[in-house]
């Protein structure tokens, strides 16, 4: 089945919210305490992206794939936020997909835009973070040419300890 990468737009907030929870409650089962995942309102996720996309500087760029009319992945990049990343580093901030649709190339799709994205801007590396027992996430990102750089975070989700690890990917014009 085809899918288009667009840009997007705040038509698509209350998609997203959709799409991103989904995501955690499947990709975060067992990794995430389960209240916290079931707390999570697609409402109030719709309403901070709209406040988001409505605050954005351009700096931000966030893009969805589309099937059929439906929104089936999203992902945002821009400048590293890492206060010990190398000058002109790019972030991968987010990239969910809807479960049903994994194993598509919805997902390499997304990150080959933001891989041109960031080799066009200049941007090198680009790192993201991704949950240190992820093993999904982490085999994807692998495949992908990228790396643990070695950096680790804390990450406190309801008193749960759930580290972060940081990948990162060096990037030339061409990717």
């Amino acid at each position: 089945m085809a899918f288009r990468i667009r840009t997007m737009t705040a038509d698509d907030c209350d998609a997203i919210a959709a799409l991103r929870i989904d995501g955690w409650r499947w990709a975060y089962a067992g990794l995430m305490p389960r209240t916290h995942l079931d707390a999570m309102s697609v409402e109030e996720d719709a309403a901070q992206g709209r406040a988001r996309l409505a605050e954005g500087d351009g700096r931000v760029v966030n893009v969805v794939a589309e099937r059929d009319g439906s929104v089936v992945g999203w992902g945002c990049y821009g400048p590293c936020r890492d206060e010990d990343a190398p000058a002109g580093a790019g972030e991968l901030y987010a990239l969910y997909v809807r479960p049903e649709h994994v194993s598509t190339g919805v997902g390499r799709a997304l990150l080959d835009t933001w891989l041109e994205h960031a080799a066009a801007s200049g941007r090198s590396p680009l790192l993201l973070w991704v949950l240190k027992e992820n093993a999904r996430a982490r085999r994807f990102y692998e495949k992908a040419g990228f790396a643990p750089d070695g950096a680790e975070e804390p990450f406190d989700v309801d008193g749960v300890a759930v580290p972060e690890v940081r990948y990162a990917r060096p990037l030339s014009r061409g990717v």
